[in-house]
């Protein structure tokens, strides 16, 4: 035990000095398991987990997934949707912001990336605020915030690592991940209206739509439903009926999604033959850079639970009789702790392998703390000094100080903190729909 703490502190450390958490926890990993089983014993495990990553079929899901959202990003359904949610909310005090927030979480149903959701979003809904005299801190804090729901409405990329780093179901983990999503944009348009209700010169109304403004609005989104339902839907059996008889696994499903958003942005003009390639490399770009940070947590995973540290934790809580709940709530601290100084892919990669067996122990169900966990690193990613959503944000609109957008945020940081209470306190919130399946 104390030589993973040690090895866990290493990792911290280096990330700290800013090297890459990939060789961080590689590195580390790598140091610690040679330390218990030698040389040969580590250049055996190092080169399996490069070989049965490389070869795993569950993994595929991954660059499907993204390419998917790269495809939909490119297909402009961004504006379809902030189009028709200003259409219903933008004449209210704070309307376009809370618009916003609601088609920032009909974009990362879609796109399944808080990052390209944030990024895609200011461009789109910013310039309207400005226009309307939207102060600056609301402006970006919706953009921010609701960018942030990219990594919890399915699907979700984040939510696939989770699983495949558990062996948790996707779809279970996707269906799960719906009522917590909704939750998610319901406590951010309360924001909205408490940061107006204190200061209306922050938002104020805009112009009325009318029904039929309105009902051309929600045609225009007709792309993002059907992309929506032919994922989700065909992972759950809607297409499980005579003649067709279809029901998609997790990669299937991705595959149709890519599929369909290529069809959606080239059908739409919107996709030349070089954005085509330049989709295609920026896919494999980032499915090289997860593929390697995952190679490097397995490494770390396996020197952590060589040395012994999952079980030692769970020793420690039956012998001193804490209470899974504290347990939790300690761990939930831990997290938002971390999520402080850390970006979210590597706190999930990092934390994840170590709480996760204690937490099973302990009784709670493993798609229930998926969702609790990508909860809190939606938080991290909107918390300063790392709020990563943020520093995308400040590099999109660019004249906007990290402080205002920091500032901005607060009440959205704090209305995840009142969701996160709920979704713990009331698991059936998170496991109604699973348990349906």
């Amino acid at each position: 035990m104390v030589a993973a703490l040690i090895g866990f502190g290493a990792v911290l450390l280096l990330v700290l000095l800013r090297v890459p958490i990939v060789f961080a926890m590689g590195l580390v990993g790598t140091l610690g398991y040679m330390s218990e089983r030698g040389y040969n014993g580590t250049m055996s495990m190092v080169g399996r987990q490069v070989m049965d990553m490389s070869q795993d079929y569950g993994l595929s899901v991954v660059p499907l997934f993204i390419l998917m959202g790269l495809f939909v990003n490119k297909g402009g359904l961004s504006r379809e949707l902030y189009a028709a949610s200003n259409a219903f909310l933008g004449h209210m005090r704070g309307g376009l912001a809370m618009a916003t927030v609601v088609a920032c979480g009909g974009f990362s149903a879609i796109c399944g990336s808080s990052l390209a959701t944030a990024a895609t979003m200011s461009k789109v809904a910013m310039p309207e605020m400005r226009r309307y005299k939207y102060d600056d801190g609301l402006s970006t804090a919706s953009i921010a915030a609701g960018g942030t729901l990219g990594i919890l409405i399915p699907p979700s990329v984040i939510l696939v690592l989770y699983g495949l780093l558990t062996e948790t179901s996707i779809g279970k983990l996707f269906i799960a991940g719906i009522i917590p999503g909704t939750l998610g944009i319901l406590f951010y348009l309360f924001a909205v209206r408490w940061t107006v209700y204190r200061n209306p010169e922050a938002g104020p109304a805009g112009e009325k739509s009318s029904w039929r403004e309105r009902l051309l609005a929600i045609k225009g989104v007709w792309a993002v439903l059907l992309l929506f339902f032919i994922v989700i839907g065909g992972l759950y059996g809607a297409f499980d009926f005579a003649p067709l008889n279809l029901t998609f696994s997790p990669t299937e499903a991705a595959g149709m999604g890519a599929m369909g958003a290529y069809l959606i942005a080239l059908s739409r003009g919107n996709l030349s033959f070089k954005d085509t390639l330049d989709v295609l490399k920026e896919t494999a770009y980032t499915t090289a850079a997860l593929f390697a940070v995952l190679i490097g947590a397995q490494i770390f995973s396996n020197f952590v639970n060589l040395a012994g540290l999952p079980e030692a934790l769970i020793e420690i809580v039956t012998a001193y009789s804490v209470s899974p709940m504290i347990v939790m709530l300690l761990i939930i601290a831990v997290y938002i702790v971390l999520g402080c100084v850390f970006e979210s892919m590597s706190m999930l990669l990092l934390t994840v392998p170590i709480f996760f067996p204690l937490v099973t122990s302990l009784g709670f169900d493993a798609v229930w703390f998926g969702i609790v966990v990508v909860v809190v690193t939606e938080i991290s990613l909107i918390t300063p000094p790392v709020g990563l959503n943020v520093f995308i944000l400040k590099g999109v609109v660019g004249n906007v100080s990290t402080a205002t957008i920091f500032k901005g945020v607060t009440p959205f940081w704090v209305a995840d903190l009142f969701r996160l209470a709920l979704l713990v306190g009331v698991p059936a919130l998170t496991l109604f729909l699973p348990n349906q399946m």
